[in-house]
């Protein structure tokens, strides 16, 4: 409209911005990139725009809450126990704080970017990045706007960074040893045909179980030439356990990336006329409650997922407070022996 006044809005549109990026690059509380923040005053400048108090407002306030944005199907949420005992660890530590968690589960990239963007705009404090994926944007995306992060990685971060990056500390385990554990434990019971249903392949958690398992079949002699991709639900461990089982040749074990895989494989053997342990040994990963509950227990990894939601909320505290480190290892992971595992019967 002709003579009407510009708005904050307006210059985020001019810029290629958010509103709340718009807004953390006026009250300088948050950092925002240089390159960002000149784009930002052009605009303003090119519009005649002046910020207001209440535009400042949006990044200076405290919420006191933490956000959390999950990018997975309904489904695999549901039957994922690493999630709520995960949000429950997280829970914990803000509530001694005096602090809350916002939730926000998304279908897409573009749900996704647009909850940062919410939470920029003054609804958090800070954030929690889950399911690293290979080359993710989101560091560099929740940098842009200005919001503290903490990452949930498998790995320790990769010290190549640049040294003007800006830290964005990672709360890490070391699942490689718990799978490569896995591995040594079946080639001790007389396996050498052992199979890997991996997690999708793009987040940095599946492939690095997918390249432990691989590591630890080479260390012993065996090829690592039967992996397949399922994607963390039921119906894919159930379809890659078949796509396994397929033919004379099928492996004598089966190493899965989660519990629920595991758990859909074993079932799919047992309907499928094979005994398990004899006949097929399966192990999984996270120690799901009804895997000790089985016949047979399933022998699984415990990830302490509570202790890792504990661990990143107390880190991301510290960030908020200028006193993060740059990597906080999680000491918890732990392999749970129990009756999946038997020696390969005869032929």
């Amino acid at each position: 409209m002709h003579g009407a006044r510009p708005t904050i809005g307006d210059v985020a549109r001019a810029a290629g911005v958010s509103k709340g990026t718009v807004s953390l690059a006026y009250s300088g509380k948050r950092p925002v990139a240089e390159e960002t923040r000149r784009r930002i005053f052009a605009a303003a400048e090119s519009l005649r725009w002046t910020a207001s108090s209440s535009a400042q407002a949006l990044a200076t306030s405290r919420t006191s809450t933490i956000g959390l944005v999950i990018a997975r199907r309904p489904e695999i949420i549901a039957t994922d126990t690493f999630f709520p005992r995960f949000i429950a660890g997280c829970e914990a530590v803000l509530a001694e704080a005096g602090m809350g968690l916002m939730l926000n589960v998304v279908a897409d990239d573009d749900a996704e970017t647009a909850a940062y963007e919410r939470y920029a705009a003054g609804r958090v404090d800070g954030v929690i990045l889950l399911d690293v994926e290979q080359g993710d944007r989101r560091p560099d995306l929740v940098r842009e706007l200005g919001l503290t992060a903490v990452i949930l990685s498998a790995e320790a971060p990769h010290e190549e960074e640049p040294v003007d990056t800006p830290v964005t500390p990672v709360v890490y385990t070391e699942d490689a040893a718990a799978v490569g554990e896995l591995v040594e434990l079946l080639v001790d019971a007389g396996h050498s045909s052992i199979a890997h249903v991996s997690g999708p392949l793009r987040y940095v958690h599946a492939a690095a179980r997918r390249d432990a398992f691989a590591a630890a079949m080479t260390r012993h002699g065996l090829l690592p030439d039967r992996i397949v991709e399922g994607d963390f639900t039921a119906a894919s461990g159930r379809d890659a356990t078949a796509a396994l089982l397929d033919g004379d040749d099928h492996p004598t074990a089966i190493v899965y990336a989660n519990d629920v895989m595991a758990i859909a494989g074993l079932s799919y053997a047992r309907s499928s006329g094979l005994r398990i342990p004899e006949d097929l040994s399966v192990t999984g990963f996270d120690d799901s409650e009804l895997s000790a509950h089985l016949s047979p227990g399933l022998t699984s990894v415990s990830t302490g997922a509570d202790v890792r939601g504990a661990v990143a909320a107390r880190t991301l505290l510290a960030a908020l407070g200028g006193d993060a480190h740059r990597a906080v290892l999680v000491d918890g992971t732990v392999v749970v022996r129990r009756g999946s595992i038997a020696p390969p019967s005869q032929p």
